[in-house]
């Protein structure tokens, strides 16, 4: 971790020394978050002043990564996912721009994959048998895919709730899969037991640092794609649209955008649009009621999409301070609005989304119709899973297919011949 010069408590602002504590400040206990600070010259150095491009995935970037450098990555390849100008939903939602990063596309299918890559790279690092985390899926799923791909065990903790295609990637990669009877916080503080009764390594975002500094490289290769694909006089993107549930994601993205603005690799931060599931609103309602987010109380979760269910949002410190410090905004929808935005999205640009990942297309299209952004907006949308993760959520959002029989005029008397 040549690069790395500290990390500091996002409530006291204390700064220790990465040898010094392993998860979080002691002064605070589960809730003293830390944040990775960096010697940003020698970064910039490091990289010749030239921001990597994304073809190389996650790992091109790895100056910016708090790892050894004699740990290996992993074999899969994390990142390099693709971005794609959405013309047509532009147009029809009414906006100058509309960016897509697709990372669905990652090889468990979520953008988890950037933050478990570092996961199991710290626990090699620190020579820890097993790895743990909770969630609701996609990071478990992450969990188990990079760790399969190392030969590293995992003991996961998941809602029994979880859409059971998530639990079979968990149980496909080998993982050993605990079911717990309850939401995804009794999951969490179940996990957080575990490792602090049988030592092993967390993966949990809101707890472990360096999480958020794998999900940050989907920032760097946002940039460096729209570098490549959009005219060099072009104005910069104006408001980056991500889902939060646990906040970890859009936390990430935060750092990303300031890591770039310290090595000076882009020049102006775009607003950052957190956007919930009205049924898990906690970060919404703290934000438009300015409440302080440490010590807000729990909410009841419940929403269709599970990946952003959070009724204590874990990392919602740092998340906060992703949407107040870029003059952005926390956003909600409903559930209706999520199952429609999965159709409306596929078939205006051919990518298919989970319900947390449409959430956020749901979420831009709310925030035009209610002039939180006008028709000069230039956006990107980070979708964050793919459509197969909950199938059964996305049949619910279309109608039925057409039974025939292997008749030609069955055919005519729906199109009419």
């Amino acid at each position: 971790m040549k690069n790395v010069t500290g990390l500091r408590c996002v409530i006291c602002q204390k700064v220790y020394q990465p040898d010094e504590v392993l998860y979080v400040c002691p002064d605070h206990g589960n809730e003293g978050i830390l944040d990775v600070q960096y010697d940003y010259d020698a970064i910039r150095a490091e990289l010749g002043g030239q921001l990597p491009g994304a073809s190389g995935g996650m790992f091109a970037y790895r100056p910016f990564l708090p790892v050894a450098e004699n740990v290996p990555a992993p074999p899969l390849v994390v990142g390099g996912t693709p971005l794609q100008e959405a013309t047509r939903l532009a147009q029809a939602v009414g906006v100058a721009e509309l960016w897509l990063k697709d990372d669905g596309r990652n090889p468990t299918a979520s953008l988890k994959d950037r933050a478990s890559a570092v996961a199991i790279m710290k626990a090699q690092e620190l020579g820890a048998e097993i790895v743990t985390t909770a969630s609701t899926g996609n990071a478990a799923a992450a969990l188990a895919g990079l760790a399969a791909s190392m030969g590293q065990k995992t003991v996961i903790f998941v809602p029994k709730s979880a859409p059971a295609a998530k639990i079979a990637q968990l149980l496909v990669y080998g993982a050993t899969v605990l079911l717990v009877e309850g939401t995804y916080d009794d999951a969490f503080d179940l996990c957080l037991a575990a490792t602090e009764t049988f030592g092993w390594y967390c993966r949990n975002t809101g707890y472990n640092p360096y999480m958020a500094e794998g999900k940050k490289t989907v920032t760097f290769e946002l940039y460096a794609q729209l570098k490549q694909q959009r005219e060099s006089d072009a104005p910069p993107i104006t408001h980056l649209f991500v889902s939060v549930g646990d906040g970890c994601i859009i936390s990430g993205v935060y750092k990303g955008v300031r890591d770039l603005v310290a090595t000076g690799f882009l020049s102006q931060m775009p607003k950052i649009v957190g956007v919930q599931a009205a049924g898990s609103a906690f970060l919404h309602d703290a934000w438009l009621n300015d409440e302080a987010v440490l010590t807000k109380l729990p909410i009841a979760a419940n929403t269709v999409a599970d990946s952003i269910s959070a009724g204590l949002p874990r990392d919602r410190i740092k998340a906060m301070t992703a949407v107040r410090q870029t003059e952005g905004a926390f956003i909600t929808v409903t559930d209706a609005q999520i199952l429609a935005a999965i159709p409306a999205l596929a078939q205006g640009s051919g990518v298919f989304a989970e319900p947390a990942s449409a959430a956020t297309y749901a979420g831009f299209q709310k925030a035009v119709q209610s002039g939180l952004i006008g028709p000069e907006a230039r956006v990107a949308l980070i979708l964050t899973g793919n459509g197969l993760k909950d199938v059964n959520s996305a049949m619910k959002a279309v109608g039925e297919a057409i039974t025939v029989p292997p008749e030609i005029t069955a055919v005519e008397r729906i199109f009419g011949q």
